[in-house]
Parts: structure tokens; C-alpha cells; sequence
């Protein structure tokens, strides 16, 4: 064989090697609530964009993995990532003791309240105007847990439950229900362009959202490895920056690294 032939036949055995090693590049699955502004909804092309889009990209990039981002309503994430359909999930998911029982959660980095949004020319200005109201909420999301726990206590008149926010805000508009609990974030950003809309009160819980796994799912450490590597370069403070004009707090989770929570 001559010296060009064996040159053309290394070249191929070579490129043959590094298309093999491409298509083994692992895959990260991640279920997403997509609607959920602005952690993860579609912009007029219908790209996915989003805070969380932009972290969990990062994040796979960091351990060499290409993403598959799927569609799934709020409440179907948890059955989702117990039954291995997917590898973690995102959607400003809060940490909780109930939780933590049947999934796990990488170490948190956004600090969140919930919120009450009520149209600007109603009269339900606070949570002690919510008596007798019908208030809606997401499945499953703690705005549905906060509501149902309190409902007795504001006399709350009914609950009802949406997936997503769009469907939840067309019936608060139209004057179906008479006001929305949600993650005061997205409910800030949502209304910040839209002058029927209003935050009228922060309801304080002291939530804190994260990455969802399995339980003892090997990929918590490794996610949480990386969020402590990309909160020390500043890396998700400036996500901050980038989806809710502002620099979040040194205290908060967004910039202090912090241990992955576990089961008490």
C-alpha cells in the first residue's frame, strides 16, 4: 500500500472514531413545564428559552451531554422522573420535606416567595380581600399548596387548578376568577408589560428552587458539582441579571454554595 493510500485509510479510521464517539455523547432528559415564564417557555420562533433553559444547557455542556428538553405539565414532572422517562426536571420547582421523600434535589439557586395577582381595577388589593373569591393556581405547584392549606383561614370561596399559566390568566382577565397564587418571579416578570395585570401582595414561604432526580439518582452530585462550579465564576447570578434585570442578593442561592438538601 502506498504512503497516500495508508494516509487516506488513518484519516478515515480516524473520522470513523470521532463520528462513533459523537453519537455516544450521553443525553441528558429533562421534563420542563414550558410556559412557565421565565423559566422556560418558547419565544416567537419557538425556540425554548429561559432561565432554567440557559442553566440546564450549561450544566450538560459542563458534563459533555447533549439536552432533550420535553414538554410536561407541572404536575406530571414528579411521576416523570420516578419512573426514569427522564433523567431531572426543572420549573421552578420548590424543595420540600415532602418532596425530599420521594425525589431528590441538587443544591437550590433561586430564593422565591409566592405572589397574589388580581386585575389592576379590582378590588382585591391583599390576601384578606381573597375571602369569598374563587383564586386560581397550578397543579400541584405551592401556590396550590399554599391555598388549600389556607383556604379555611382566608375563606378562600373556591380553587381552581390550571395547567400552566396561560389558561390561568385568560380566565383572571376575562373576570372567571378573581385572582392567581404563583411564584412572585415569574408573576413580576409576567405583569411587567401588562398594565390590566398586578402583583398586589408577596406571600412569604421561604421557598427555594432546584433540579429534580430520581431519588439517589447518581446524576444529583454531579449536576450539584457543577452548580457549585458555575455560582463561584458568577455564572447564575448573572442569569439573574439577564432574565430579571437586577443582582440578586449575596445571601441568597443564587450566589452562595450551598449543600444538596436531604431527607430529615
Amino acid at each position: 500500500m502506498g504512503m497516500k493510500n495508508i494516509f487516506k485509510t488513518t484519516l478515515l479510521i480516524a473520522t470513523v472514531a470521532l463520528g462513533a464517539n459523537a453519537a455516544q455523547a450521553e443525553t441528558l432528559k429533562v421534563g420542563a413545564n414550558i410556559g412557565n415564564v421565565p423559566w422556560e417557555f418558547q419565544d416567537k420562533s419557538g425556540k425554548n428559552i429561559g432561565f432554567e433553559i440557559d442553566l440546564v444547557n450549561e450544566v450538560a455542556k459542563r458534563l459533555q451531554m447533549d439536552v432533550e428538553i420535553t414538554n410536561i405539565p407541572f404536575n406530571g414532572l414528579f411521576a416523570a422522573v420516578q419512573s426514569g422517562q427522564i433523567d431531572a426536571a426543572v420549573s421552578s420547582i420548590t424543595i420540600t420535606e415532602k418532596r425530599l421523600k420521594s425525589v431528590s434535589f441538587a443544591q437550590p439557586y433561586y430564593d422565591s416567595d409566592q405572589s397574589l395577582t388580581a386585575r389592576s381595577d379590582s378590588k382585591v388589593k391583599s390576601v384578606d380581600d381573597i375571602k369569598g373569591k374563587i383564586i386560581s393556581v397550578d397543579t400541584g405547584s405551592t401556590g396550590d399548596i399554599w391555598a388549600e392549606a389556607n383556604k379555611e383561614k382566608t375563606g378562600i370561596a373556591e380553587i381552581r387548578r390550571y395547567e400552566g399559566l396561560s389558561n390561568a390568566m385568560l380566565d383572571l382577565v376575562a373576570g372567571r376568577t378573581d385572582g392567581y397564587i404563583s411564584d412572585i418571579p415569574a408573576m413580576q416578570y409576567y405583569t411587567k408589560d401588562k398594565p390590566d395585570l398586578k402583583v398586589v401582595a408577596r406571600i412569604k414561604t421561604g421557598e427555594q428552587y432546584s433540579i429534580m432526580f430520581a431519588k439517589n439518582s447518581p446524576l444529583q452530585a454531579k449536576v450539584n458539582s457543577v452548580l457549585t462550579e458555575l455560582k463561584k465564576e458568577g455564572y447564575i447570578a448573572a442569569l439573574h441579571g439577564k432574565w430579571f434585570g437586577s443582582v440578586p442578593e449575596k445571601t441568597t442561592s443564587t450566589v452562595m454554595v450551598m449543600d444538596a438538601p436531604k431527607e430529615s
